[in-house]
């Protein structure tokens, strides 16, 4: 038998680790509650560029010296989605209380497969609260992923297999003799075609359905389509309707999609991304009320929750043709009596994924700490906000209104009489541009109707109504400068 220690990776001395840690909560907190004094992004250097590209380390380093490195070539350069003037993607801002519970659940190291342990408890919980916020039956089935994309492609894999009776899964594609078709907008998210992609149904199977003067999808040609598709002997099997698009916040009729579905016997599917918790808001609550009629909805927690990234959602009405969809068995999986992970419950039989982290606490955490009437609240605020910048542009003699405000998103640009729409991209490129490499406010760029729109999506808790006048005032700035 060797003499040699035996070896682990924890730290020979603890207190130093903990002096270091505690270090690390203070600074991060300092630094959270400070972000409105920093720039809201700023370019990496080259001299911290070139510091990730040292080979492979053989040796130890103390944890000292990493944090130093963190602090000075991780830290100054984030995406920016924290700082209260980032409106540049449909991102969440984060808490301090969502941070402190990412360190408990990495340190509990959870694999949530596996039954037998508070972390299931957790998410199970979590999940019945997102059912009771979303108006789904308490007897329906979820799971929490990384994001959207992925509750979309669990959601459609799931209506694949219960619309085609599971014979895809049991024999692949070939087993059905004409193309699967499933129906969205023009405005859908890209992840519904990638999701087709993946699923082996390819691009083509998705029909993109045009959109109103408000972005909507328009249900007669809608039914049109299915009709024609049918005649041609194609098998249309889901339509996804979105509540709340990420180029505009259009959310599509629902209830009419809704119908019909159930007139063709389709499977309903929803990406709520983030409008989804607005049925909450009174005025929204009749636009959104077929959420509760949908076969399955996804959304994300890291946006309109602000629970830290990854944390998404999706559920599905019918627990039984959720499970067929994914349920398997193997040897080192067999269930026994009173062993741990011996009970008939996983969620390994619900999803792709069968190493899953212990993402529930960080959301069950924000809910607990916070309390849902103050995400509704926040809600309402960022929908005022959007409307507070919708009449600032329309009340500006340079500013032009491109899309309807219909939830929290805002497209509008800089104009000028008589510019010709090639000098309008130019320069509405270079004032998004601009203001993101001055560190001054982040808004994103979209095509809408041809024409190069500058894009506010508004989903940051920490943004105020200063902050919206700011960016007015540097969006014309900036435009008479650069005109």
């Amino acid at each position: 038998m060797s003499n040699r220690p035996e070896l682990s990776l924890d730290p020979q001395n603890w207190d130093t680790l903990k002096q270091i840690g505690h270090q690390m909560v203070d600074d991060m907190f300092d630094y959270l509650n400070n972000i409105r004094n920093e720039p809201v992004w700023r370019p990496v250097p080259e001299r911290s560029k070139e510091y990730f590209e040292e080979d492979l380390p053989q040796r130890p380093q103390d944890i000292a010296s990493l944090y130093e490195a963190f602090k000075t070539h991780i830290l100054p350069y984030p995406q920016g989605n924290i700082h209260p003037r980032f409106w540049g993607w449909v991102m969440g801002s984060g808490t301090p209380v969502a941070m402190l519970a990412e360190m408990l659940a990495a340190a509990m190291n959870s694999n949530v497969c596996i039954d037998g342990q508070a972390a299931v408890l957790v998410e199970q919980q979590v999940l019945n609260w997102c059912k009771q916020l979303v108006g789904f039956p308490e007897t329906a089935s979820g799971l929490l992923t990384s994001g959207a994309s992925m509750a979309n492609l669990t959601a459609l894999i799931a209506a694949r297999e219960h619309i085609s009776g599971g014979s895809v899964r049991r024999l692949g594609l070939q087993a059905e003799p004409n193309r699967m078709v499933l129906y969205c907008s023009m405005e859908a998210h890209h992840c519904i075609r990638k999701a087709a992609e993946v699923m082996g149904l390819g691009a083509a199977s998705v029909s993109m359905i045009p959109v109103d003067d408000q972005y909507r999808m328009r249900t007669d040609l809608l039914e049109e389509i299915i009709q024609n598709d049918l005649a041609a002997g194609r098998f249309p099997f889901c339509i996804v309707g979105n509540a709340g698009t990420v180029n505009t916040g259009a959310i599509d009729p629902l209830s009419e999609l809704a119908a019909l579905a159930r007139k063709y016997s389709l499977w309903f599917h929803i990406d709520g991304a983030f409008g989804a918790f607005a049925r909450n808001i009174p005025e929204y609550a009749d636009t959104l009320a077929a959420i509760g009629e949908a076969d399955s909805l996804a959304f994300d927690l890291h946006k309109w929750m602000s629970v830290p990234y990854e944390a998404g959602c999706v559920l599905i009405r019918d627990e039984t043709a959720h499970r067929k969809a994914y349920e398997q068995t193997a040897n080192y999986l067999i269930r026994h009596e009173r062993q741990q992970g011996s009970g008939q419950f996983s969620f390994g039989d619900y999803g792709i994924e069968l190493s899953r982290g212990f993402k529930a606490l960080k959301v069950w955490m924000t809910l607990k700490h916070y309390g849902a009437f103050a995400f509704t609240a926040l809600i309402k605020q960022n929908i005022a906000q959007a409307r507070y910048l919708s009449e600032s542009v329309q009340q500006h003699p340079q500013l032009e209104l491109t899309a309807p405000t219909a939830l929290n998103i805002v497209c509008f640009r800089y104009v000028r009489p008589g510019w010709p729409e090639e000098k309008t991209r130019a320069v509405n490129q270079e004032i998004m541009l601009h203001m993101r490499e001055k560190g001054a406010a982040i808004v994103s760029a979209t095509i809408l109707k041809g024409r190069y729109t500058l894009r506010a999506a508004i989903v940051n808790h920490r943004s105020r109504m200063e902050d919206f006048d700011f960016l007015v005032e540097q969006v014309v700035r900036n435009g008479h400068e650069l005109g």
